[in-house]
């Protein structure tokens, strides 16, 4: 199969913009929880449908009295936070257009993007974000218009708007058009200068509301409201969405700024959602969680049994559905529920005990690990997407979740595959294009559809399946091509192994960098009764540099003997965003560790 085109499941936004909904969920539902605020990682107080109305109503009075409106560009420098999700509607009401640009930014980064989008104000977070600001405008002295949230920006812009009226607000609300720019959402930039992609209020509403419309009823339990946790960067065209979402589809929202485990996860458990947004890496930290959980405990047998069990269970399923087999046997489903007792209640508590469904999108969700969640009795719908497709492009169907594959197109879209290999997109998510960037834009947009850069395949059924990125593709001296994403996922499942990067480019064989989890790790040491030290000295234990060769060799079995890595080095500390060597998105910049580990590479290949 080359090309599948789904049906739209909700009508196209035909007038107005994504503000509208906020003023209609207070007309219909004005004493509905819409928000949960959160004070260190727990629930403290909930604002209603008409209070997030009146909220939103007011900042976009001083957006006005502030001479921001139709068309005018602001930027957004922020955490994820109930303030931002509140200053992005404030904006969209009258008219305006949201950049969103990561708290970590540099100033050199915030300096192309304010000329780029020439953007007329910036509300920022704090202090430390301000001085990156001002270091961007550089010599510059007409950077009037900053609001900086922590010292109180937020109040002031309400006292400024105080004598603007409603009316005048109501009135540019009128004259938004779903084709009109919503958000100006920069690419993360694993190579090159980001591109500002331009999305419309209609891609947003268009990719809200066929999820809402096909998988709102199944994400929660019935007769409960659907409750979600945004932990996601809102720069991130993935987290925006979740919370467009969740105000067009009535889901209480509450805001966690910290994605760290020990933050996060207490923050799950205190506010217990019903459903999930995440990206593979938070799914990764839940299992490796549990499972040092059960080291600890001395029950990594028992766990390693459940696994086992959850995985074996779940394909059984998965086979069944699509008429393959019988299903579970009586012995397997006795299993099954044993371990669900002991282990999956406990794997589901780690979520708040909630959560039975789950999407995870950002990049492709390991079968295995897809398989164990579901035998937990977690379904995650993996989904795959682009910021320039307003995230989700496919998702997996309701009923028919085929793990290994990103599911099929989202209702109103459709997925071709290029005689190269290469997945274009087409539909209602795909956005406006790229901004004032001519040649880009001739590169990607193509009688209608958009050329990704990723490569894959449609099955016979028509679930899409990811093999790899054009640009991440290795090409060895001997002109042997490589696509590293089968080795580096199959890396990450170890316990150990936090992240992987294969090398190999116009080199005569394929070597990897490879990064430990430090709590992983720290159990491990325990176990094998080593005395905790440094990573620096740690990574240079023998037995341990044998058990990731052992890692190694399991994962080349998979493929063949011109693709298999021939040499590794294990690296003291984790690929981070702080070091810039991940996007916000927790994708790997190639190049940047490249560079930044060019003499552990180059000694690689020396020492053979």
């Amino acid at each position: 199969m080359r090309q599948l085109a789904v049906p739209r499941l909700a009508p196209p936004l035909v007038s107005g913009g994504l503000a509208d909904s906020v003023f209609g969920s207070a007309l219909e539902s004005p004493d509905r929880t819409q928000f949960t605020l959160l004070e260190g990682g727990r629930p403290t107080r909930e604002i209603t449908a008409s209070r997030f109305r009146d909220e939103v109503t007011a900042v976009a009075r001083g957006f006005l009295a502030s001479g921001v409106g139709m068309g005018d560009r602001v930027i957004v420098m922020s955490r994820t936070r109930y303030e931002w999700t509140l200053i992005a509607y404030a904006l969209w009401t009258v008219g305006a257009e949201v950049v969103p640009v990561y708290p970590t930014s540099s100033a050199e980064q915030v300096r192309w993007i304010l000329y780029d989008t020439d953007a007329v104000g910036v509300v920022v977070e704090n202090e430390h974000n301000a001085m990156t600001v001002a270091a961007a405008y550089g010599a510059r002295t007409d950077l009037t218009r900053l609001w900086e949230l922590d010292s109180g920006g937020l109040d002031r812009l309400v006292e400024t708007g105080a004598a603007v009226r409603d009316e005048d607000v109501h009135q540019l609300r009128a004259s938004v058009d779903p084709r009109d720019t919503a958000v100006i959402c920069y690419t993360s930039g694993t190579t090159g200068r980001p591109k500002g992609c331009v999305i419309t209020h209609g891609n947003l509403a268009s990719e809200s509301d066929n999820l809402l419309a096909g998988w709102g009823a199944v994400l929660t339990p019935p007769d409960v409201q659907q409750s979600l946790l945004a932990f996601l960067p809102l720069a991130h065209c993935y987290g925006l969405m979740v919370v467009i979402s969740s105000v067009r589809g009535g889901i209480n929202l509450a805001h966690q700024p910290d994605v760290s485990p020990s933050a996060l996860l207490p923050a799950l458990a205190a506010f217990r959602p019903t459903l999930m947004y995440a990206v593979p890496y938070i799914f990764e930290r839940v299992f490796a969680k549990a499972r040092i959980n059960a080291q600890e405990g001395g029950h990594t047998s028992l766990f390693e049994r459940a696994v086992r069990t959850a995985i074996r269970y779940a394909g059984s399923v998965q086979r069944h559905a699509a008429g393959e087999g019988p299903g579970p046997g009586p012995r397997m489903r006795l299993m099954h529920k044993v371990y669900d007792r002991l282990v999956y209640a406990k794997v589901r508590a780690v979520l708040g005990g909630r959560v039975r469904n789950a999407v995870s999108g950002g990049s492709p969700l390991s079968r295995d690990l897809g398989l164990f969640f579901q035998g937990c009795g977690i379904t995650v719908y993996n989904g795959y997407g682009l910021t320039e497709t307003a995230a989700a492009v496919t998702v997996q169907p309701l009923g028919a979740v085929r793990h290994g594959t990103v599911g099929k197109p989202l209702p109103g879209n459709a997925v071709h595959i290029a005689d190269d290999g290469e997945i274009w997109v087409a539909g209602d998510v795909v956005f406006a294009g790229y901004l004032n960037n001519r040649k880009a834009n001739e590169a990607a947009l193509r009688d209608g559809w958009f050329a990704t850069g990723d490569l894959g395949h449609l099955d016979a059924d028509g679930y899409l399946v990811i093999t790899g990125r054009k640009k991440d593709i290795i090409i060895t001296s001997g002109g042997k091509s490589v696509s590293p994403q089968t080795l580096e996922e199959e890396l990450r499942a170890h316990p150990l192994i936090s992240g992987c990067l294969a090398i190999g480019d116009n080199r005569p064989y394929v070597t990897a960098l490879i990064t430990l989890d430090p709590e992983a790790l720290a159990s491990w040491q325990v176990l094998k009764g080593r005395s905790l030290t440094a990573p620096e000295e740690a990574v240079l234990d023998e037995e341990l540099h044998g058990h990731i060769q052992r890692a190694v060799s399991r994962a080349n079995s998979r493929v063949s003997r011109a693709e298999s890595i021939r040499a590794f080095r294990i690296l003291p500390h984790e690929f981070s965003t702080h070091q810039g060597l991940l996007t916000p998105s927790l994708k790997v910049r190639r190049a940047a560790v490249l560079e930044a580990y060019a003499k552990d590479i180059e000694e690689l290949y020396a020492a053979r």
